[in-house]
């Protein structure tokens, strides 16, 4: 499997914290010059991390961000005229479900060693569109019927633009790893009605209080098990195998999470679901995020008092089901202005990837901060990631995830124009094939074959 990675870094590119293979050039002029840098100039810079620049520059090199400033930079660059654009860091999504996932089954209600990245279709059109909404880093997690449906994966969508299909060839390619050559992701785990069964099949729970127990018993079998693991340590640091547990990958996985290595990524809605949550995560002490927090503005206070941080949706048709009706236009704001640490996830295809942007204006609408809701879709997400000191900012030495739009981010209509991932372009909307993707209905790439929506466009033979 490694060498298989191996193989596919030479093409993809893949991160590990160091500045990212990048070989060939991209069709139709769309590669940056590597062996130079290159500027973006007279562009509306929205660098995230410090105050917006009405015309300025960014600088890239070797996929990395080399400079961000006012006015137009001196030196042998490669220079790229963005008058009248708008430039921001690539979103990073929190809470999608694109790439024909798959995560626990019905024969139990707890299955954290399930992993996510082993069910990805890395070919999915949910990619494209992705990319034509400005995401270039996604938590792709399995669904919240279960207690805990397994392990999320951290993405970069290393697509190029152009191409037929593209030359990511494996999950490999995406992945984001960490220094130690792990697949970085969280643990998927749900509470309210979703993961409740009639009857109790196959030991699911009827009731709030039951669906804790369950959690609770496990991560006490779980403290179990790591005090065997940590039993067979020797004085000099080996280790005594013949005193190791049976080896249990849902064990092992909720150790994990109480170790602080993976990041509890926890669906909850209504405010005493949250309350649950926060209580079990200081009874484990493990990390976690709070998602969708339909009643999160109820409990805004004790959520900043427990530095949990949140992942907030937030829809403007009504309906779904009873324990979101608590939703309002107003939460994100509330949040944020109590002190919690607020970022947005499509949840797609709840919120279509390429509507992103839209989902921080609404956020706007209802009382958050512009520039709360700029970093609900960058910095904020990148920290709950763990991967803040890569991405969600215009800062010199980050990757150069960046995107360019027509117009402001929260105008209805500004569109993004082009996506870089790592300084090469990812997305182009001037492209036929990536305008297939931001314009097109379900099956615009083949997804659905029945459908045939699209063919004539993908052929170049619509309009």
């Amino acid at each position: 499997m490694r060498e298989q990675h191996k193989r596919g870094a030479a093409s993809g590119a893949r991160w590990i914290g160091a500045a990212a293979l990048l070989v060939g050039a991209l069709t139709a002029g769309a590669a940056l010059a590597q062996d130079r840098a290159t500027a973006f100039v007279n562009a509306h810079i929205i660098p995230v991390d410090g105050a917006e620049i009405a015309s300025g520059h960014l600088i890239v090199q070797d996929g990395k961000i080399t400079s961000v400033g006012e006015g137009a930079p001196a030196g042998d660059l490669d220079i790229i005229d963005c008058a009248g654009k708008f430039i921001m860091p690539g979103l990073v999504d929190t809470h999608s479900h694109i790439g024909g996932i798959g995560g626990a089954d019905g024969s139990g209600p707890i299955q954290p060693g399930v992993r996510v990245r082993d069910s990805i279709n890395v070919r999915s059109s949910g990619f494209r569109r992705a990319l034509a909404g400005g995401l270039t880093t996604l938590n792709v997690m399995p669904g919240s019927g279960h207690l805990s449906s397994g392990q999320t994966v951290y993405l970069k969508l290393r697509h190029l633009s152009g191409v037929e299909g593209n030359d990511v060839r494996t999950i490999d390619d995406i992945t984001i790893w960490t220094a130690d050559d792990r697949p970085m992701g969280g643990l998927k785990m749900a509470n309210g009605t979703n993961p409740q069964r009639d009857g109790g099949a196959s030991g699911f729970p009827e009731t709030r209080g039951k669906a804790a127990f369950l959690v609770r018993e496990r991560f006490i079998r779980a403290q179990e098990y790591q005090r065997k693991l940590d039993g067979a340590k020797n004085e000099d640091g080996t280790i005594d195998e013949s005193k190791l547990p049976e080896r249990d990958l849902d064990l092992e996985t909720l150790c994990e999470a109480m170790r602080g290595e993976r990041m509890v990524h926890h669906h909850t809605h209504r405010h005493d679901d949250i309350i649950t949550v926060l209580r079990l995560a200081e009874e484990f002490g493990f990390r976690v995020t709070l998602h969708h927090v339909s009643d999160g503005w109820v409990v805004a206070d004790e959520i900043a008092a427990a530095g949990a941080p949140v992942s907030a949706i937030l829809i403007d048709a009504p309906g779904g089901k009873h324990e979101a009706v608590g939703l309002r236009m107003e939460a994100a704001g509330i949040m944020e202005g109590a002190g919690v640490h607020t970022a947005m996830h499509t949840d797609d295809w709840i919120t279509d990837s390429r509507l992103f942007l839209r989902m921080a204006a609404l956020a706007v609408r209802g009382g958050m901060t512009r520039a709360g809701a700029l970093a609900s879709l960058t910095q904020v997400g990148a920290d709950i990631l763990d991967l803040g000191d890569r991405v969600g900012s215009l800062t010199p030495g980050k990757d150069a995830d960046f995107i360019i739009l027509s117009g402001d981010p929260f105008s209805t209509y500004t569109v993004v124009e082009k996506t870089y991932v790592e300084g090469r372009l990812a997305f182009d909307r001037s492209n036929e094939r990536d305008h297939l993707h931001a314009v097109g209905g379900f099956g615009a790439e083949n997804d659905s074959e029945p459908y045939f929506c699209c063919y004539d466009h993908l052929l170049g033979e619509g309009n």
